[in-house]
């Protein structure tokens, strides 16, 4: 078929052309007007495997759906190797945001057990408790004679996976391991997996142990003990180990049940620990923005709770429950607004109380 190349049909040509060319520079004014005002934060979780990261895009979808349309105000959530490198990523400059587990939190305000290399952090807020970091400790069935914490020892030259290196993972493993007097580097051969390798590694009988602290379920350990058939266990705890635990830090962590058939082949309540998972932030992020992000989180709880089942835990009374830093001033402003109680330790530098 031949083309319609008549003077005047070059002319329609040449306006549409024009017409176009005009739109396209208008919209391109218009956006670049709108991304001088954007604002995206890197939102720092851990691995893929565990809870910290389905989470973190979670938060940072809703963000986008919310947020971003009005404001040009959202989060984009990355892998990490979890807290510990969360932490260095927020001095750095690198993460405006994290998710971390409440032992980081504390060890970085006051400088003490795995960041005791460094000075405090002082420009480090919390936002909310997000879920429970459940302690799923899971070895063979052969070497569980009681069901307890004290079956890890049966291990004894063992490869033992104790979570991939800087994370969360491994440091709170480490917390645990000496607060109940056991030197893990004496006691196993340790293997540095994040939670999807360490599954892995256990189907393929190439470890007999792992940890894997995340929102229950978790996928890793689902994967575990329905590959194996039964022929692995989560570890309880006692009242005497649980107190050994938290002899340094008052009731950071507390009992947790599994619920019956929670993972498959798990027929009856397990009882283990937990310590909050909470939001952080940076102090020098405006308080326009972490006050819109946290509203956004509270009106919208029923999204996250259908994202992901860890979630589902999240209440605006809970939000302040265990954190171990001071609050955002963004953040004190919303709970203020919303007339929940601040304990006075909670309130920024600064701040009223």
């Amino acid at each position: 078929m031949a083309s319609d190349l008549s003077p005047r049909s070059g002319r329609r040509l040449g306006t549409l052309l024009t017409a176009i060319l005009l739109c396209a520079i208008a919209a391109a004014l218009a956006f670049t007007g709108r991304d001088d005002d954007r604002q995206t934060y890197i939102l720092a979780t851990a691995t893929t495997g565990g809870t910290y990261y389905p989470v973190g895009v979670a938060l940072a979808t809703l963000t986008k759906q919310v947020l971003e349309p009005d404001y040009g105000l959202s989060l984009a959530a990355i892998s990490s190797a979890g807290s510990e490198e969360n932490v260095r990523l927020m001095r750095d400059g690198e993460a405006k945001f994290s998710i971390l587990q409440g032992v980081y939190g504390a060890w970085a305000w006051q400088a003490e057990g795995r960041l005791s290399g460094a000075p405090p952090f002082e420009g480090l807020r919390s936002i909310a408790v997000l879920w429970p970091s459940v302690e799923h400790f899971v070895i063979r069935s052969r070497y569980a004679n009681t069901g307890t914490f004290a079956d890890i020892e049966n291990l004894a030259g063992r490869r033992f996976s104790i979570g991939a290196r800087y994370s969360g993972a491994e440091g709170s493993a480490r917390h645990i391991f000496e607060a109940l007097g056991i030197d893990p580097e004496r006691s196993f051969v340790l293997a540095y997996q994040g939670y999807g390798a360490s599954a892995e590694a256990f189907q393929n009988q190439m470890i007999d142990g792992m940890n894997i602290p995340a929102g229950a379920p978790v996928g890793a350990v689902t994967r575990v003990l329905a590959a194996t058939r039964g022929d692995a266990v989560i570890l309880e705890f006692t009242e005497e180990q649980l107190a050994a635990v938290n002899a340094s830090y008052e009731d950071l962590w507390g009992f947790y049940e599994l619920a019956p058939n929670l993972y498959p082949y798990q027929e009856r309540t397990v009882r283990t620990i937990a310590q909050p998972n909470f939001l952080a932030v940076t102090a020098d992020v405006p308080d326009e923005h972490v006050y819109l992000i946290v509203r956004t989180i509270y009106e919208n709880l029923s999204f996250l709770h259908a994202f992901h089942a860890a979630t589902r835990s999240m209440t605006l009374d809970g939000a302040l429950d265990g954190l171990p830093v001071p609050l955002h001033p963004g953040a004190l402003r919303f709970y203020r607004e919303r007339g929940l109680d601040i304990p006075p330790r909670l309130v920024p530098p600064g701040e009223p109380l």
